[in-house]
C-alpha cells in the first residue's frame, strides 16, 4: 500500500452519476491520494430535485451521490477516512445513523472518523448534508 503520493496536482471530479454542482465548486477534488467531496444533498441527479422528505431517503440519496462520486474518483465508500455530516434536526439523528452505518459501516467495516453538528438551515431545505473524505 502507498501511503503517500508525491503527485499533489489537484483535479477536479465530475460525474452525471451525482447532481451537477450548483455553484462555483466541484462535485470532488482529487489530490494525491486523496479525494475530497463536495457537501451531497438529497438531489436526483437527473432531475436536481430533491428526492423525498424524509430522514432515511434523503440520507440514501446523500449517500448514492457520494458514491458515485468517489467511484468517478477511483475510489469507493470503503475508503472513506471521515465524514462530515449536517443534519437540519438532531433528533433525525438515529435514523439517519442507521442508513449511514449501512453505507459506511457495514459488518467487518473500518467506520471513518465522523462529525455531526446540527445547523439552522440546509440548501433547497433538505434535512442532511454530508461531505466525506477518502482514499484513493
Amino acid at each position: 500500500m502507498q501511503l503517500y503520493n508525491l503527485d499533489m496536482s489537484k483535479s477536479a471530479i465530475a460525474t452525471k452519476a451525482a447532481p451537477a454542482a450548483i455553484g462555483p465548486y466541484s462535485q470532488g477534488v482529487r489530490v494525491g491520494n486523496l479525494v475530497f467531496t463536495a457537501g451531497q444533498i438529497a438531489l436526483d441527479p437527473a432531475t436536481q430535485q430533491v428526492v423525498a422528505p424524509g430522514i432515511a431517503e434523503q440520507t440514501t440519496q446523500v449517500l448514492e451521490n457520494l458514491k458515485a462520486i468517489l467511484e468517478a474518483a477511483g475510489s469507493d465508500l470503503t475508503r472513506a477516512v471521515k465524514a462530515t455530516v449536517f443534519l437540519k434536526d438532531f433528533n433525525d439523528f438515529a435514523a439517519m445513523n442507521a442508513v449511514y452505518g449501512a453505507y459506511l459501516a457495514p459488518e467487518g467495516a473500518v467506520a471513518p472518523a465522523r462529525s455531526t453538528v446540527e445547523v439552522s438551515r440546509l440548501p433547497k431545505d433538505v434535512l442532511v448534508e454530508i461531505d466525506l473524505i477518502a482514499e484513493v
